[in-house]
């Protein structure tokens, strides 16, 4: 017999199962970070949960990739800190216009590297190779094994880089703009594919600047201009009082087929006048 005091279980509506219970994987409390002049970060307060997906946007300058590296443990705190939990294992797909795309590497080279000690092309063996095979399959980049990775088309090269992520086996992935530079299509592939990782457990942080393409899209947004100015869902942060803090600009919201679209605010006739 049911019993009516019974609260029901809590379902995800995306894999119709119910939630695991979630764990701190990083935390940033207090965190501020400067290169030895003005601060970058100030007083920052971030927790990435276990299966997150997070979105940070922000202006230029705002301090997104500074914020990702401090998370990512390769930039330190000037004051404040940032926890991990303990052996949690971490990755990073990197901006792809930082990339020297003439290194003599082939797709699995570049994988395989991923894992190699030093900055050289690794002698891979058999289960290596198998391993390599398996995350590039499941990226759809089957192959594209033995190509050059000048060769590969820009999403190509965004998954080839999420590739050698996921092959270190990596809890928490990293992603700094990884949409930058890619068409509409190839983008709302880039975040389909991203989604779909984190629905099967993955917790991903990434930044962008794509408030609209990708921004809106995300369960959780962080707006960040040297601190967090709001943090929460697209509809709690995606509001004009928070973007124009962020952004230093006022901005409207419109709704479009159930999603927002942010716009700038057209300028008032006052304004107009005195330009």
């Amino acid at each position: 017999m049911t019993n009516p005091n019974e609260v029901p279980p809590t379902i995800d509506l995306r894999t119709g199962r119910s939630p695991e219970p979630t764990e701190t994987m990083i935390e940033a409390s207090g965190l501020s970070v400067d290169y030895g002049g003005p601060e970058v970060l100030t007083n920052v307060d971030l927790t990435v949960e276990q299966g997150d997906l997070i979105g940070i946007v922000g202006p230029s300058g705002s301090g997104k990739s500074t914020l990702l590296r401090a998370l990512l443990g390769t930039v330190s705190p000037s004051r404040g800190a940032v926890t991990r939990k303990p052996g949690l294992s971490v990755g990073l797909v990197p901006q792809v216009e930082n990339i020297d795309w003439d290194f003599p590497v082939t797709v699995t080279e570049c994988v395989g590297m991923a894992r190699a000690k030093g900055w050289r092309t690794p002698w891979i063996n058999k289960s290596e190779r198998n391993a390599i095979m398996t995350v590039l399959e499941r990226l759809g980049l089957d192959g594209l094994e033995r190509r050059h990775i000048r060769d590969l088309s820009g999403g190509q090269q965004q998954r080839m880089f999420l590739a050698r992520a996921l092959y270190t086996d990596a809890a928490v992935i990293f992603l700094d703009e990884p949409t930058s530079g890619l068409d509409v299509k190839t983008r709302h592939d880039v975040l389909h594919l991203l989604d779909d990782l984190n629905g099967d457990g993955l917790t991903v942080v990434l930044t962008t600047h794509d408030l609209n393409g990708i921004a809106a899209h995300l369960p959780t947004i962080v707006c960040l201009n040297q601190h967090v100015i709001g943090a929460g869902s697209p509809e709690e942060v995606l509001v004009p009082h928070v973007l124009e803090q962020t952004y230093g600009s006022p901005m409207e919201i419109l709704e479009h087929g159930g999603m927002r679209v942010v716009v700038d605010a057209p300028r008032s006739p006052k304004a107009v006048e005195s330009a």
